[in-house]
């Protein structure tokens, strides 16, 4: 999800404090092996990939509702087949039904605190079975319990057995207010972003069994299957849904069918319905009041679409890794038509994928979706739903932001419900290098949307936040962190602390193949923070522990300093530098002689592992000048203390 305002815009940070000295810094603090908060076994490994008992759970879903704009409702069936891999023996099953968030008195609209601007009577199931083993179905009364629902089973389901739910069921759809999902009104019709839409199966791991956070504010932790859904709409509706549309020749006119071919072999955007035909009927088929619309998507943990009479569509072929292909694919009103607004959406999306998949890991799905609509700033696999008033720069950021989320947490399976850091950031961070690369730097640089107008230095804006004693860290349970927080510590402390990690302490040499190697280790997976932690320090050879514990599990600040110019008795010249705060760092110190000269000396974070001031030899010559992190890519809160000349 997006949006957010510069961190400097916020009034009410503090103001930087350089009252701290070398006293401050404590090495063995800083420095103490570093706790993982999950013990290694044969599930999770040492080196931060699935061990060699690994297991998950399966949930695979046939879904059939329809939409009814006349009471903007959606009902229809749920049948969850569910797979128990794990080694326990399970007497319940837990769904997800957020669509309570919605109800009076809900857990989330009271922990958001304020009045809600709306409310609907939430998910109504209106009649629920299970059925083991192949054997008979029988009914069951859920027990709802705010956005979950415990299902008692009435034989225990055994390891590696199945168990298929069938679930009937209606709820309304809210209106903007409803946020992750909702319907609004465009110049030609009402568009539907439909979300959150079916009963979703609990992950049930190794790590709390059933995980059943409640629905608050934060978002999504699924099991992963396959899904094939059937959705039946008035005929003069188009409908863009996660995955593969099965049926294009049922609900589509020839001429859409053609064009659709056409833009599988185009590099180059094709209309498949013009703006210009939207008012056209013709452009519809005309075959009854309603038309049914058959999506599949396999191995995916959600599906989520978007229906409505008042879209134009484009689409143009993705070239992925190895050959393969995609389409990508974007849905928009008139009124945000034209190459300074959404017709451009597709370019944004098609680059986007084929660079994130030949940089990170390859996109696995037929279609990659951008849709103009309410629920604006808003991923799930496979589609995305922004705002019809994006335009330029912002449409292109928060394209390549919400399309991103396809590899996190769609991809890589994140708990987006206690760490949203890990989907939130690790998306942010790639989007830093989407949008220095897109048409030559067209819309560069780009920081997330916490970055200054005209791209301010990130390691400078970080610095409030970390001054600040009330911005929490990022390893917070995400439900804990306020919307003034949310931001700037949840998106941009945590993808910057990735782009530090990569360009200053790692390097990208030894970055990217361990950060590739995680991706694909836990594709449709669900890595836990510890997981990453232990697979970066294992595969990029390098003790973490300083870092993790610095920048991640505390807010602490960094203040280098250089202190002094001296000579050893030999003659050797020394710079002395100093830690005057608890977070350290690799530095570059540039020296400067009297000839003229520079030199560079690389200090690795180990330089102040045992004090808090260390005399640096550095290269012969008379030195004139010495200068800590020259370059400025090190987020040093008092710069002041960096250079000492002699």
């Amino acid at each position: 999800m997006k949006r957010a305002l510069s961190v400097l815009a916020l009034p009410f940070l503090v103001l930087i404090s350089a009252t701290a000295s070398a006293q401050d810094y404590k090495p063995r603090e800083t420095f103490a092996p570093f706790d993982m908060p999950q013990p290694v076994n044969r599930y999770r490994s040492a080196n931060g990939l699935p061990g060699p008992d690994y297991w998950q759970n399966r949930a695979d879903y046939q879904l059939r509702v329809a939409l009814a704009p006349a009471t903007r409702t959606i009902a229809g069936t749920a049948t969850i087949t569910y797979t128990n891999n794990s080694p326990d023996t399970l007497d319940v099953l837990w769904l997800q039904i957020d669509q309570n968030l919605y109800k009076p008195g809900s857990r989330g609209g009271m922990a958001r605190g304020g009045a809600p601007a709306g409310h609907t009577d939430g998910m109504v199931m209106e009649a629920v079975s299970v059925a083991l083993a192949g054997g008979p179905a029988t009914a069951v009364t859920p027990l709802v319990s705010d956005t979950r629902a415990q299902l008692r089973l009435p034989t225990p389901l055994a390891p590696h057995g199945k168990a298929v739910v069938t679930i009937r069921y209606h709820y309304s759809i809210p209106e903007a207010w409803g946020g992750r999902t909702s319907w609004g009104k465009s110049r030609d019709g009402d568009i539907y972003d439909i979300a959150q839409w079916y009963p979703r199966m609990a992950v049930y791991d190794d790590i709390r069994g059933w995980d059943t956070a409640p629905y608050l504010a934060q978002e999504f932790y699924l099991e992963y299957g396959d899904f094939d859904y059937w959705v039946t709409l008035p005929a003069s509706m188009l409908m863009a849904g996660s995955g593969e549309l099965v049926n294009p020749r049922e609900v589509l006119t020839p001429t859409q069918v053609a064009r659709l071919d056409t833009a599988r072999g185009s590099d180059a955007t094709v209309a498949i319905r013009s703006v210009a035909e939207i008012a056209d009927p013709t452009s519809r088929p005309a075959r009854g009041d309603t038309l049914t619309w058959h999506y599949r998507m396999r191995n995916t943990r959600d599906v989520a679409f978007a229906a409505s009479s008042a879209l134009a569509w484009d689409a143009a072929r993705i070239r992925l890794p190895g050959g393969g292909t995609s389409l990508a694919m974007s849905y928009y009103p008139a009124e945000s038509a034209g190459d300074a607004r959404w017709g451009r959406s597709t370019a944004y999306v098609k680059d986007t994928v084929e660079r994130f998949s030949a940089r990170w890991y390859p996109y696995p799905w037929p279609a990659a979706i951008n849709v103009a609509g309410p629920t604006s700033g808003m991923e799930y696999p496979g589609i995305v739903f922004d705002a019809p008033e994006d335009a330029g720069k912002e449409l292109f950021w928060i394209t390549a932001h919400e399309i991103g989320h396809n590899w996190f947490p769609m991809i890589v399976g994140f708990d987006e419900r206690r760490h949203a850091w890990m989907d939130e950031g690790f998306n942010t961070f790639i989007d830093v290098y989407q949008s220095d690369d897109f048409n030559h730097g067209e819309y560069g640089p780009k920081r997330d949307s916490e970055y200054a107008e005209g791209g301010g230095n990130p390691v400078d804006e970080i610095l409030p936040v970390l001054a600040d004693t009330a911005a929490p860290p990022i390893l917070s349970r995400a439900d804990t962190v306020v919307e003034t927080w949310r931001h700037p510590v949840t998106y941009f402390k945590s993808a910057l602390g990735l782009v530090l990690l990569r360009e200053q302490i790692l390097g990208p040499e030894r970055f990217d193949p361990a950060f590739r190697r995680f991706i694909a280790a836990w594709a449709y997976r669900h890595p836990q923070p510890a997981d990453f932690f232990r697979a970066m320090e294992s595969e990029a050879g390098e003790d973490l522990s300083y870092w993790w514990r610095g920048w991640y599990a505390n807010n602490w600040q960094l203040d280098l300093a250089v202190t002094g110019i001296e000579t050893a008795k030999d003659g050797t010249p020394l710079v002395r530098v100093a830690s005057r705060d608890r977070l350290v760092m690799p530095a570059t110190l540039r020296v400067s002689y009297a000839d003229g000269t520079t030199r560079d000396v690389r200090l690795p974070a180990e330089t102040w592992i045992r004090q808090a001031s260390t005399a640096v030899p550095v290269p012969a010559g008379k030195v004139v000048k010495a200068e800590l992190d020259p370059d400025h890519m090190l987020p040093d809160r008092d710069r002041a203390n960096n250079i000492v000349r002699s």
